[in-house]
Protein backbone atom coordinates (compact mmCIF):
# COMPACT_ATOMS: atom_id res chain seq x y z
CA UNK A 1 0.00 0.00 0.00
CA UNK A 2 2.00 2.98 -0.99
CA UNK A 3 -0.34 5.36 1.27
CA UNK A 4 1.85 4.19 4.19
CA UNK A 5 5.65 3.75 2.14
CA UNK A 6 4.57 8.15 1.89
CA UNK A 7 3.81 8.00 5.41
CA UNK A 8 6.97 5.74 6.31
CA UNK A 9 9.46 8.64 4.07
CA UNK A 10 7.94 11.75 5.72
CA UNK A 11 8.30 10.33 9.11
CA UNK A 12 11.95 9.15 8.69
CA UNK A 13 13.58 12.33 6.58
CA UNK A 14 11.48 14.55 9.79
CA UNK A 15 14.76 13.94 11.50
CA UNK A 16 17.20 15.10 8.59
CA UNK A 17 15.08 18.15 7.53
CA UNK A 18 16.70 20.79 10.38
CA UNK A 19 20.19 19.70 9.23
CA UNK A 20 19.25 19.75 5.41
CA UNK A 21 17.45 23.35 5.80
CA UNK A 22 20.42 24.68 8.35
CA UNK A 23 23.23 23.53 5.01
CA UNK A 24 20.50 25.39 2.74
CA UNK A 25 21.69 28.38 5.07
CA UNK A 26 24.50 28.12 4.71
CA UNK A 27 24.70 27.92 1.35
CA UNK A 28 22.67 31.01 0.57
CA UNK A 29 24.94 32.58 2.96
CA UNK A 30 27.96 31.35 1.00
CA UNK A 31 26.15 32.64 -2.33
CA UNK A 32 25.40 35.73 -0.96
CA UNK A 33 29.28 36.54 0.27
CA UNK A 34 31.05 34.86 -2.89
CA UNK A 35 28.70 36.74 -5.26
CA UNK A 36 31.15 39.80 -3.59
CA UNK A 37 34.44 38.66 -5.62
CA UNK A 38 34.65 39.63 -9.30
CA UNK A 39 36.85 37.37 -11.59
CA UNK A 40 37.11 37.66 -15.38
CA UNK A 41 36.29 33.77 -15.49
CA UNK A 42 33.45 34.13 -12.81
CA UNK A 43 32.02 37.12 -13.80
CA UNK A 44 28.80 35.19 -15.76
CA UNK A 45 28.52 33.01 -12.31
CA UNK A 46 28.62 36.16 -9.85
CA UNK A 47 26.18 38.23 -12.24
CA UNK A 48 23.60 39.79 -9.26
CA UNK A 49 20.52 38.25 -11.53
CA UNK A 50 22.19 34.54 -11.67
CA UNK A 51 23.07 35.15 -7.76
CA UNK A 52 19.80 36.57 -6.55
CA UNK A 53 18.22 33.41 -8.78
CA UNK A 54 20.04 30.51 -6.85
CA UNK A 55 19.54 32.59 -3.35
CA UNK A 56 15.77 32.35 -4.11
CA UNK A 57 15.65 28.88 -5.38
CA UNK A 58 17.36 27.59 -2.38
CA UNK A 59 14.66 29.89 -0.03
CA UNK A 60 11.90 28.31 -2.07
CA UNK A 61 13.79 24.09 -1.43
CA UNK A 62 14.35 25.33 2.58
CA UNK A 63 10.46 26.72 2.80
CA UNK A 64 8.95 23.24 0.96
CA UNK A 65 11.31 21.26 3.74
CA UNK A 66 10.18 23.22 6.72
CA UNK A 67 6.58 23.05 5.39
CA UNK A 68 6.70 19.13 5.42
CA UNK A 69 8.28 19.41 9.03
CA UNK A 70 5.41 21.57 10.05
CA UNK A 71 3.31 18.88 8.26
CA UNK A 72 5.10 16.05 10.22
CA UNK A 73 4.39 17.60 13.58
CA UNK A 74 0.87 18.69 12.67
CA UNK A 75 -0.44 15.39 11.76
CA UNK A 76 1.29 14.21 15.54
CA UNK A 77 -1.15 16.10 16.96
CA UNK A 78 -4.01 15.06 14.67
CA UNK A 79 -3.76 11.29 15.61
CA UNK A 80 -4.67 9.82 19.12
CA UNK A 81 -1.59 10.05 21.74
CA UNK A 82 -1.06 6.63 21.08
CA UNK A 83 -0.46 6.49 17.66
CA UNK A 84 2.03 9.12 17.57
CA UNK A 85 3.99 7.51 20.27
CA UNK A 86 4.79 4.45 18.09
CA UNK A 87 5.32 6.75 15.22
CA UNK A 88 7.70 8.79 16.95
CA UNK A 89 9.57 5.84 18.89
CA UNK A 90 9.55 3.95 15.58
CA UNK A 91 10.67 6.47 12.90
CA UNK A 92 12.09 9.56 14.76
CA UNK A 93 13.62 7.59 18.20
CA UNK A 94 14.67 4.94 15.65
CA UNK A 95 13.77 2.35 18.56
CA UNK A 96 13.67 -1.45 17.74
CA UNK A 97 10.38 -3.08 17.42
CA UNK A 98 11.10 -5.21 20.70
CA UNK A 99 11.64 -2.32 22.47
CA UNK A 100 8.29 -0.50 21.55
CA UNK A 101 6.28 -3.26 21.73
CA UNK A 102 7.49 -4.44 25.46
CA UNK A 103 7.38 -1.11 26.42
CA UNK A 104 3.62 -0.86 24.84
CA UNK A 105 2.75 -4.05 26.66
CA UNK A 106 2.09 -5.46 22.74
CA UNK A 107 2.94 -9.23 21.56
CA UNK A 108 5.43 -7.95 18.44
CA UNK A 109 2.90 -9.27 16.20
CA UNK A 110 0.40 -6.94 17.85
CA UNK A 111 2.92 -3.98 17.55
CA UNK A 112 3.15 -4.31 13.78
CA UNK A 113 -0.68 -4.17 13.19
CA UNK A 114 -0.69 -1.19 15.84
CA UNK A 115 2.35 0.49 13.28
CA UNK A 116 0.45 -0.20 10.62
CA UNK A 117 -2.56 1.48 11.70
CA UNK A 118 -0.85 4.47 12.77
CA UNK A 119 1.03 4.59 9.67
CA UNK A 120 -2.22 4.52 8.03
CA UNK A 121 -3.64 7.38 10.52
CA UNK A 122 -0.77 9.23 9.92
CA UNK A 123 -1.35 9.10 6.05
CA UNK A 124 -5.11 10.21 6.55
CA UNK A 125 -4.02 12.91 8.53
CA UNK A 126 -1.89 14.22 5.53
CA UNK A 127 -4.27 13.92 3.89
CA UNK A 128 -6.53 15.72 5.23
CA UNK A 129 -3.82 18.40 4.77
CA UNK A 130 -3.78 18.32 1.59
CA UNK A 131 -0.58 16.08 1.59
CA UNK A 132 -1.76 12.67 -0.75
CA UNK A 133 0.76 10.81 -2.77
CA UNK A 134 0.05 12.90 -5.99
CA UNK A 135 0.42 15.80 -4.18
CA UNK A 136 4.07 14.73 -2.55
CA UNK A 137 5.21 13.45 -4.99
CA UNK A 138 5.06 16.58 -7.18
CA UNK A 139 5.75 18.78 -4.32
CA UNK A 140 8.64 17.09 -3.14
CA UNK A 141 10.00 16.00 -7.21
CA UNK A 142 13.57 18.25 -6.80
CA UNK A 143 14.27 16.27 -3.52
CA UNK A 144 15.67 13.51 -5.11
CA UNK A 145 16.65 12.05 -1.76
CA UNK A 146 13.25 12.09 -0.20
CA UNK A 147 11.85 10.10 -3.35
CA UNK A 148 15.04 7.31 -3.17
CA UNK A 149 13.80 6.68 0.25
CA UNK A 150 10.16 6.52 -0.78
CA UNK A 151 11.71 4.46 -3.98
CA UNK A 152 13.35 2.29 -1.59
CA UNK A 153 10.32 1.77 0.52
CA UNK A 154 7.83 0.78 -2.57
CA UNK A 155 10.36 -1.76 -3.21
CA UNK A 156 10.79 -3.08 0.58
CA UNK A 157 7.08 -3.90 0.17
CA UNK A 158 6.69 -4.77 -2.89
CA UNK A 159 9.53 -7.84 -1.86
CA UNK A 160 7.41 -8.62 0.95
CA UNK A 161 3.92 -8.85 -1.24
Amino acid sequence: MKNNEWAKTILIVYKYLERVTDGIDKLVNQNALNSFYYRGENMGENDVVVVADRIIKLCERKAKLVNIKVLVDRCLTLVDKNTARILIERYIDEDEADEIAKRHNLSKRTYFRHLFQAELRFYQAMSRLGFNGEKLSTYLAEEKWILEIYDKMVDDESEVA
